[in-house]
């Protein structure tokens, strides 16, 4: 009769969770009155850092995500020298997730507070919070990683304040952090990945996404895709950087720092995310085989891409070329302190990068541009749809986005998917058996030679790809009937000002791409050369690869990364020193 009892017991456990978190910093015991980045200041001058190591843990991972009332433990140690010679021991510590703070909008607190013991036998209480918006998630990083602390002299906040200042966390203790996630009472290995999936979007937001450790939560578009296990990067921690567009929309550029050569930026396509360059189901991607090399490599997060919510926005390609490559070049060169940059491109992002070098953006050093640049030659089926004005017809009828999901029924927008994936009804056969690979292949044109893609890239295009504005689609349109780049209006600003490309390029092209065929850049490539000069530019067209998969594909490190490799390494920033110096000897 007791078996039974302990079966009961075990399936109505909750599910709990817990984790690690180091934060350190520095605080004053002259500063008393809550001015804490004064309190920083002069605790550094005074030489008094304050760090803690805590656990934090809750038995019931339901109420810490739903109810901010919902207090969790926290217990470890915190070592102050201007408090005590020896580490303190936390007792009564309590942590609060995400308290709405109702003096301020969309703005939510996290609440610390815990009393500390020292050696020497005297009592001392730390009380701190974040300040946590709601909007826009790219800030996430800034304000997870900064507490206000206010510690005091006694047992409880009550007591006379000792001091205050700030504490933060480094990119690499974040990461770290997320790999001490655990949850408790869970029956199965499935039901703990989602937990954690579930508590980490929750608690991380944004930060989820880069610093997830091995666990990835469904995409957004597929929020019934099981969660799985990664491997871990090779690379260091990131840091992520927030900026703003001259319109004031708010993008994210993500920051590995490998070496000193570079910086290089990966600008990625429509309806996918800087991840193209990160997905960790190949060996090794371009992240890491950039970064190996000795990069410091910046991922950029356009107005069209899928993790931020600037994708549900309606954008062309004039928005992206003259708003967001201005501000993305200009903050790298404002934390690196670069004279320049260097770019890798892809699709879309190589269009609109091609346009806003023809707008007259600066601060470039050199590009590789991948598949496409300043002429489109497609192939017949993209004709097709493009010639029926299909994307001007689907803003006709108010569906203002495509998306690769295909998890949820959609009445109207399904029936333009089967309709539509009739173009490709044989080929979509005899390739394979995913939806969301077929709806891919629908929104774009076929991207990939499958024979490229291994199993597991192939079952995770889902979190790759998604929603696409039909704003972007009409450009894209308006592009390939025209055979070139024009505004999204149809002028001709661009192609007057191919000297304005004069910069050493190599273009990337797979040999088999159905979505812009290779003439394509074979046409920029001629007029660039005829304009400014062949010596400024190189051509490679891999056999056997498509579009996408240049970039994700299974051996794409042995094929196709080392073209670009050795284009960066002809125009890098230490190659230019020593260039430089070199000819003033």
């Amino acid at each position: 009769m007791v078996e039974p009892a302990l079966n009961s017991l075990a399936e109505t456990a909750k599910a709990g969770i817990q984790f690690t978190e180091r934060m350190d910093g520095y605080f004053s015991t002259s500063v008393k009155n809550a001015d804490f980045e004064l309190g920083e200041k002069e605790g550094k001058s005074d030489r008094s850092p304050l760090e803690f190591l805590l656990t934090i843990a809750s038995d019931d991972l339901d109420k810490m995500i739903a109810d901010p009332k919902h207090t969790a433990r926290a217990s470890g140690t915190v070592t102050a020298p201007a408090l005590s010679l020896f580490p303190m021991t936390v007792t009564e510590g309590a942590f609060n997730l995400f308290c709405p703070d109702l003096s301020h909008v969309e703005t939510s607190n996290m609440f610390y507070r815990m009393k500390m013991t020292s050696k020497e036998g005297k009592d001392f209480f730390l009380s701190g919070f974040k300040v946590v918006k709601t909007d826009p998630a790219a800030r996430a990083w800034l304000e997870l990683s900064t507490l206000y602390i206010t510690v005091y002299a006694g047992s409880d906040d009550k007591a006379p304040i000792r001091g205050c200042g700030i504490l933060h966390i480094l990119p690499e203790d974040f990461l770290k952090q997320m790999t001490t996630l655990r949850v408790t009472n869970a029956p199965d290995m499935a039901q703990q990945l989602e937990a954690m999936s579930r508590f980490g979007r929750f608690f991380a937001g944004v930060c989820w996404e880069t610093y997830g450790g091995i666990f990835v939560p469904p995409a957004v578009f597929e929020p019934n895709a099981q969660p799985r296990q990664k491997r871990p990067l090779k690379v260091s921690a990131p840091i992520i950087y927030p900026f703003t567009t001259s319109d004031g929309v708010e993008l994210r550029l993500t920051r590995y720092q490998g070496g000193s050569k570079g910086p290089v930026i990966l600008s990625h396509g429509l309806g996918v995310s800087s991840l193209i360059f990160a997905i960790d189901t190949i060996g090794t991607n371009l992240l890491e085989y950039l970064f190996a090399a000795g990069y410091d490599v910046w991922l950029l997060d356009l107005r069209v891409s899928i993790a931020l919510p600037a994708a549900e926005l309606q954008s062309d390609g004039d928005d992206v070329a003259t708003k967001d490559y201005p501000a993305a070049v200009q903050k790298v060169k404002e934390i690196t302190a670069a004279s320049s940059v260097q770019f890798v491109a892809h699709c879309w992002g190589s269009t609109t990068f091609t346009m806003a070098m023809l707008s007259g953006l600066e601060g470039v050093r050199s590009a590789v541009c991948s598949q496409v640049s300043t002429h489109i030659v497609a192939p017949r089926s993209t004709h097709l749809k493009t010639g029926l004005h299909m994307a001007t017809f689907l803003d006709g009828i108010h569906i203002d986005s495509l998306t690769a999901y295909s998890g949820k029924p959609e009445t109207l927008v399904s029936k333009v998917y089967d309709d539509g994936l009739q173009i490709y009804a044989d080929a979509l056969k005899q390739r394979c058996k995913s939806a969301c690979c077929h709806r891919i292949t629908f929104m774009y044109a076929p991207l990939y030679q499958h024979p490229q893609l291994n199993d597991a890239t192939h079952n995770t295009l889902h979190e790759m790809f998604g929603v696409a504005s039909i704003r972007a689609f009409e450009h894209l349109s308006l592009l390939t009937n025209k055979g070139h780049l024009v505004d999204f209006h149809g002028n001709d600003v661009y192609l007057p000002h191919l000297d304005r490309m004069a910069i050493p390029i190599c273009f990337i092209h797979g040999a088999e791409n159905e979505c812009f065929l290779p003439e394509s850049t074979e046409i920029t490539c001629n007029l660039l050369s005829a304009k400014n000069g062949s010596a400024l530019y190189t051509r490679h067209v891999v056999p056997g690869y498509g579009h996408i998969d240049c970039i994700f594909g299974e051996r794409a490190a042995q094929d196709v990364y080392p073209f670009i490799l050795n284009h960066l390494e002809k125009t890098n920033m230490r190659t230019a020193s020593v260039q430089s110096a070199s000819t003033r000897t």
